[in-house]
């Protein structure tokens, strides 16, 4: 090797020398750390920015990108115990000339959390469209997203407030009567039975627990080192009782189908997006959906489990770019005839 590669080399080694240093030491020590600066930098590099709006003395947390034009805004809600950056991983793939908005769920992340707050479905409704309200999104109606728990909401919101959605996209959502109950809704029932609040499956206290929550919502097996998955449980853990109130409010008797009571009123053009081999809700889901909701397009994905968005975000931002592209020029159409 030529003398002056070397010398570059050696320069180069010992000028990043402390930065790769700090870099591993951060992660082996808090990997939280790196995972909060990992949203950051997605967030930065696609242009979303954080804001937050008030409802009384109610706050919500949200990032968007892009304004408000002749197409409509799309609002999207997360599942269960995420946040609104989960999303990061679709809106890379979306047009920059769309308006997003993601919110922080109820009691996630910057949206307040209150001992008082109604967590059942339809108080995160009610929330959700005070959110809307506040940002006046529903000036002009726009086309409402939602995944798994948010998916629930999303459909019932659909349901509720017509006239403030033109579309819809549910992602493998929640709130659907089954006739026979999967093995992971066997074995929820089966902690119910026991009491055993501390084991649910999808709030993990260990690295262990949580490699075992993400093999079960992915049908792509991840190798995520042991320091990731701890920085992912240290994340989480201080967040565990709040995260255990709200699931046992969402299985309840009051919320526990309350997208399958409400999917008859659903008007709007809707789309179902579903991971086949999805082993927290049953793809058959899809197929009751279709049947009740007049004008609605299923899609569902090969080898993909329940995390969808994190499993195949290119291709859940272009069937949601083809479906509002069909969607709207079917309006335009309308309009013309």
């Amino acid at each position: 090797m030529d003398l002056d590669v070397v010398n570059m080399f050696v320069i180069a080694g010992s000028t990043l020398a402390i930065p790769i240093l700090a870099f591993v030491a951060s992660f082996l020590l808090w990997p939280s750390a790196l995972i909060r600066i990992y949203y950051w930098y997605w967030r930065r590099t696609l242009g979303m920015q954080v804001r937050y709006v008030h409802h009384e003395d109610y706050q919500f947390c949200y990032s968007f990108r892009g304004r408000p034009g002749h197409k409509p805004s799309i609002l999207m809600l997360h599942g269960f115990s995420a946040h609104k950056d989960m999303w990061l991983s679709v809106v890379k793939f979306l047009p920059k000339n769309l308006h997003l908005v993601c919110v922080d769920m109820p009691g996630h992340e910057g949206t307040t959390r209150s001992s008082l707050d109604d967590l059942s479905i339809d108080g995160q409704v009610k929330r959700i469209h005070q959110f809307v309200e506040c940002l006046k999104l529903n000036k002009k109606p726009f086309h409402l997203v939602g995944t798994s728990m948010g998916g629930q909401v999303a459909g019932v919101y659909a349901a509720y407030y017509p006239s403030d959605v033109s579309s819809l996209c549910l992602v493998c959502p929640a709130g659907l009567q089954y006739s026979t109950d999967n093995q992971f809704v066997q074995r929820l029932k089966e902690l119910q039975g026991s009491a055993a609040v501390e084991k649910i499956p999808l709030i993990p206290s260990t690295p262990e627990e949580m490699s075992e929550m993400l093999q079960l919502c992915s049908y792509v097996r991840f190798k995520v080192p042991q320091q990731i998955l701890q920085g992912l449980v240290d994340v989480r853990i201080p967040h565990n009782n709040f995260y255990r109130k709200l699931f046992l409010e969402i299985v309840s008797e009051k919320s526990r189908y309350s997208l399958h009571q409400n999917m008859d009123k659903i008007k709007v053009p809707t789309q179902i997006i579903w991971g086949k081999q999805d082993q927290v809700l049953d793809v058959s889901g899809a197929d009751m959906l279709a049947k009740s909701i007049a004008n609605c397009q299923v899609e569902l994905l090969e080898n993909c489990g329940h995390s969808v968005v994190m499993e195949r975000p290119r291709k859940t931002a272009k069937l949601i770019i083809d479906f509002l592209a069909s969607v709207h020029n079917t309006d335009n159409n309308k309009k013309l005839d």
